[in-house]
Formats: C-alpha cells, sequence, structure tokens
C-alpha cells in the first residue's frame, strides 16, 4: 500500500490531508460556515475515500469491511501523538512517567471512537444502510474496546464516566435546616419592620423603586 504522506491526524482527533486547497476553497465560500462536527466529518470521509483509492489494489467503498476499516485505524497509529507503554516497560501503568522510555506513540482511545463515530455517521449519510455499516462492524467495536482496555492498564487511566456525587442524607438534612433557619430570620426581621410582604410576590422585604 503505498499511503506515505496521505492523512495527518490533529490533537482534536479529525484526519486532515495533505493538500490544502480545497480547505481554500471552503474558507472562500459565502455560504454558512459548517459546525466544528460537520467540517471533522466531512474531512473524514474525504481522507477515508482517498485512503480507499490508495489501496493496493484499490478498494471501492460497496466492498469495504469492519476487516478494512481495522485496517485503516492501525495504519493512523503512525501518527499518533499518546504513549502507550508495553507490559514490560518499568513505566507500565504510570499516567505521568518520570523519564522517556522506547515504547510506541499511538492513536488515543478517545480520538478513534470519535473518529469512528463520525465516518458511521457519514456513510449512511451518504446513501449507506445500517445494516451494512463497515464502521458500525462488531469486530470495529471489539477492537475499539480492546485499545480502551489496554490504554487504560498500560497508562493507569480508567476511562469511566463521573457519576456526579450526591450528599449523604445526614447532609442534606443540615442544608435543609440551614435554609429553614435562614428563612425565619428573614420572616422576623420583615415582621419586626412592620413590611407585610404580598404572598406572591418574589420578593417581599424590598420595596420596588422606579427611576425615570
Amino acid at each position: 500500500m503505498n499511503s506515505e504522506g496521505l492523512v495527518n491526524f490533529n490533537g482534536d482527533g479529525a484526519l486532515v490531508q495533505g493538500s490544502s486547497s480545497s480547505n481554500g476553497r471552503e474558507a472562500r465560500e459565502p455560504s454558512t460556515v459548517p459546525s466544528r462536527y460537520e467540517s471533522q466529518k466531512r474531512r473524514d470521509w474525504n481522507t477515508f475515500g482517498q485512503y480507499l483509492k490508495n489501496h493496493r489494489p484499490p478498494l471501492a467503498l460497496s466492498r469495504c469491511s469492519g476487516a478494512h476499516v481495522l485496517e485503516f485505524l492501525r495504519y493512523l497509529d503512525q501518527f499518533g501523538k499518546t504513549k502507550v507503554h508495553n507490559p514490560p516497560c518499568p513505566f507500565f501503568g504510570h499516567p505521568h512517567p518520570p523519564a522517556p522510555c522506547p515504547c510506541p506513540l499511538k492513536q488515543a482511545w478517545g480520538s478513534l471512537d470519535a473518529l469512528i463515530g463520525r465516518l458511521r455517521a457519514a456513510y449512511e449519510e451518504h446513501g449507506g444502510q445500517p445494516e451494512s455499516n463497515p464502521f458500525g462492524a462488531r469486530a470495529v467495536r471489539l477492537y475499539l474496546r480492546e485499545v480502551r482496555e489496554m490504554q487504560a492498564k498500560a497508562r493507569g487511566i480508567a476511562y469511566e464516566k463521573k457519576k456526579r456525587k450526591r450528599p449523604p442524607p445526614q447532609q442534606q438534612q443540615q442544608l435543609q435546616q440551614q435554609h429553614d433557619q435562614q428563612q425565619q430570620i428573614v420572616q422576623s426581621a420583615a415582621n419586626s419592620n412592620g413590611i407585610n410582604g404580598d404572598p406572591g410576590s418574589s420578593n417581599p422585604m424590598i420595596p420596588l423603586s422606579v427611576h425615570n
């Protein structure tokens, strides 16, 4: 396969083609500027199509399978910027190693996962059927899961969504008591000042003033 210089992979997880002529035309167009997601999706789709043309032998999109998508993802690792430690490495499992090591740089799992999501959507937008979408193949999902688990172990980072912690019941009760006490103080101050607030008013203690 002759793919040298075909694509680059920026820090946002989007593929960038070697030629910038098309981007220059897009910048001069007065039409509505697409969103960042749509721009990335279009660049990714065009780059994958170019990758298929440079495939040896050339590969038609209609014959593209999950195996070819995996080949494409492995090809992208040469443009990666994420250090992934191998098990024999003394820094295996350390998110911030104190010294350099010869372990390879690869694409981060998050970048690959976002890329596949955009390509999967672009495939169906270009007339592909969901049931034949190679970017949604089971082999691709398993590969992404393996990359996630491997990088989580190698870098000591767990790819888990942080759940919002709710305060314990005792703390909730204390907060409610503090709120009730504040309301009592406000009401006592209003009664002592002779202010009769309208129950329907949002702020009965503060008289309204109109400035012309």
